[in-house]
């Protein structure tokens, strides 16, 4: 048996190609698969479990049509996904970070954000934003408010981006390995940066493992784990699978 990892997928109602990937993957990519996780930004924005639309309805009601176990830990674009939203999916919540017991080995997951330490505009933000307090108050305005809101924190994101460096987007490398040693693991699974790889980690009297994620745009990125080992794997947005 098998369990799938994704993350990143930033489902919107701007890319239908993305959204019909994920759908079809839904249906045609989980046989032989025991469980489901997905790291985090499920959604471009996610403006609360009241906000009914028909797109929102459709990713909720594929995903209640599963039949396995399936795992959910916000990112910091859907972090105001809620207990409502599981129950209609069906979907657990996680903390981030959480360990898993992947076929007799200890994994770390997390969305990955948290671990970008060097980038301090982000991580004030992130502070900010996942205060319950902001929670709060943003789920007390309306949908209208919500939306604006969160243009206004998109194009921001935008911005920082062209203006910062990739290396300082980038994970840092000794938070990495504290965090790893902390939750005495060997292997952490994470999404978040956007640049799907398999890294070597030196955790001091031991090695690890760092899997990340990649993001769903022109590929959709998924990591297929079982207990003869793992593969992350790929395939072109609009292509069968």
């Amino acid at each position: 048996m098998t369990s799938i990892f994704i993350s990143d997928l930033h489902l919107d109602d701007a890319r239908p190609d993305v959204t019909d990937a994920f759908l079809a993957f839904l249906t045609d990519g989980m046989e032989g698969v025991e469980q489901l996780f997905i790291l985090g930004d499920l959604f471009e924005v996610w403006l609360g479990d009241d906000d009914d639309s028909p797109f929102n309805r459709r990713i909720i009601h594929a995903l209640a049509e599963l039949t396995i176990p399936r795992y959910f830990l916000h990112g910091n674009r859907d972090f105001l996904i809620g207990h409502d939203f599981c129950i209609a999916t069906g979907l657990e919540l996680l903390s981030d970070p959480t360990t898993i017991d992947l076929y007799g080995r200890r994994v770390l997951l997390m969305h990955g954000d948290s671990l970008c330490t060097r980038d301090t505009a982000y991580m004030a933000a992130r502070k900010m934003l996942r205060n319950p307090d902001t929670t709060r108050d943003l789920l007390s305005r309306s949908l209208e408010e919500r939306a604006a809101i969160a243009r206004g924190a998109r194009d921001e994101s935008r911005a920082h981006t062209r203006e910062t460096a990739m290396d300082i987007m980038d994970v840092t490398p000794q938070d990495v390995v504290s965090t790893m040693n902390d939750h005495d693991v060997t292997t952490m699974i994470h999404g978040h940066t956007h640049r799907p790889n398999v890294h070597d980690v030196n955790l001091g009297k031991r090695q690890g493992t760092r899997i990340v994620l990649g993001d769903w745009d022109q590929k959709g990125w998924y990591l297929r784990f079982d207990q003869q080992g793992y593969s992350l794997e790929s395939f072109d947005i609009g292509t069968p699978l």
